[in-house]
């Protein structure tokens, strides 16, 4: 399965490996490195429950060595290489990425090929036991400890019903990693860890044909698995969510801070792209409508900022935030981001192209990296089925007109579709 693709001028090029592999190349000689990245199709919506943050810790688990790579040997081998390299989990991906001199693609992928098919050789409780703490400790880090830390598990619990896959956070709960087991952990592993539900994607001073040879070299022999189970839970949700959810927080915060989250189609959904927009118009810049009218004009809020979430399970979820003044009143800065939300109803053609233009160099100016580059290319391998559709981005950006905005503000940014969550600072009982 071979096919070419040019249109914003990035060559791209695939093919299919026999276990169901796909293999994505995008040469670009302009610096002599390749940015490998490689996405399996799995997050944390697809953690039964009673298994939340199974995926995110086995992102960490992914580490600790394979059959032929020593603990810690992946970063060892690769920085020694001069490249670098790291992992993330997120609701519907996990990936794993480095970037190295173009001459080490080999390297790259014999260690990405050793822990897909011979991570489980290596795994042992003392690692599962390391590394589950790691995680703990990270969650009380990012979550638990830190202002606002803990914002997505409350929106996440507004937004979605609680048999949704993306009720509950990446990270996880305590208590169902305290429960998983080693047995829990290689089952994680032979369900998802499959190249028939991987996508490989080179970027950079590589020519396809030696990508496709090095690609075949290293996991053209490993075997392909069962289709992965589909996703638990009910993904079909209502398109809004037919009223206003509300939980008031009082934590040690410096500042009270107002979130919003709206729930909005998924990220394969066409009018997903005319939200997308609307978060450029509504709180990117100081030009943004948000800055104008809540920081400058009416100087209740310090910081604002919007944006959506690419979900596609069923719905996905578009974030603004307001960040207010010592003893500022919530119920205010609600009121003036509700306002802000729905006079999006009446947006205007200047207010549209402003956004496009925003949209538009953040998206080439993203591309630029090769390692960025290369995710794209896996995310709409893996989301679509096509990564050509990355030489659309700008199209899409420049086909979303001023009724497709507004259409979606009429739709979407309603108070019938939204959940708040209020931080308000210890002590300050307004």
């Amino acid at each position: 399965m071979r096919g070419r693709h040019r249109h914003l001028g990035f060559p791209i090029e695939r093919t299919t490996l026999q276990n169901g592999l796909r293999v994505v190349a995008a040469p670009d000689p302009s610096f002599p490195v390749v940015a490998i990245n490689l996405w399996y199709d799995v997050g944390s919506k697809d953690e039964r429950p009673g298994r939340s943050g199974f995926a995110h810790l086995f992102e960490h688990m992914m580490f600790q060595g394979s059959a032929n790579v020593d603990k810690n040997g992946h970063f060892e081998h690769v920085e020694r290489a001069g490249g670098s390299v790291n992992g993330s989990t997120w609701f519907d991906r996990t990936n794993y990425y480095e970037t190295l001199p173009s001459h080490h693609l080999d390297l790259g992928l014999w260690l990405e090929s050793d822990r897909m098919g011979f991570m489980l050789e290596a795994m042992t409780q003392d690692k599962l036991d390391n590394q589950r703490d790691v995680v703990k400790n990270e969650k009380r880090q990012r979550y638990d400890n830190q202002p606002y830390g803990d914002w997505d598990e409350h929106l996440q619990a507004l937004v979605w019903p609680e048999d949704h896959p993306y009720h509950h956070t990446v990270i996880g709960s305590m208590e169902d990693l305290d429960a998983a087991s080693l047995d829990d952990v290689a089952e994680f592993f032979r369900t998802y860890y499959l190249p028939n539900n991987a996508v490989l994607t080179v970027a950079g001073d590589a020519e396809p044909e030696r990508v496709f040879e090095s690609a075949e070299r290293w996991f053209g022999g490993l075997p392909p698995g069962a289709e992965p189970p589909p996703i638990p839970g009910v993904t079909h949700v209502a398109p809004v969510l037919g009223e206003t959810r509300r939980v008031e927080l009082v934590r040690d915060v410096p500042l009270p801070r107002l979130m919003m989250a709206l729930r909005i189609p998924p990220f394969t959904d066409p009018r997903f792209d005319a939200i997308d927009l609307a978060t450029q118009i509504l709180g990117q810049g100081k030009g943004s409508r948000l800055y104008r009218s809540l920081v400058r004009e009416q100087r209740i809020a310090r910081s604002v900022a919007t944006f959506a979430f690419p979900l596609v399970a069923g719905g996905s979820m578009m974030v603004a935030f307001a960040t207010g003044f010592p003893g500022g009143d919530l119920a205010r800065l609600e009121a003036a981001l509700g306002a802000e939300l729905e006079g999006m109803v009446d947006v205007s053609d200047a207010e549209v192209e402003r956004g496009r233009t925003l949209a538009e160099a953040r998206e080439v100016r993203g591309l630029e990296s090769m390692a960025h580059r290369a995710d794209q290319l896996s995310m709409y391998t893996t989301i679509f089925d096509a990564p050509e559709r990355l030489n659309d981005t700008v199209a899409r950006i420049r086909a979303v007109r001023t009724d497709d905005v507004r259409d979606a503000a009429r739709t979407f940014f309603g108070a019938d579709n939204r959940a708040v969550v209020a931080y308000r600072p210890e002590g300050d009982r307004r």
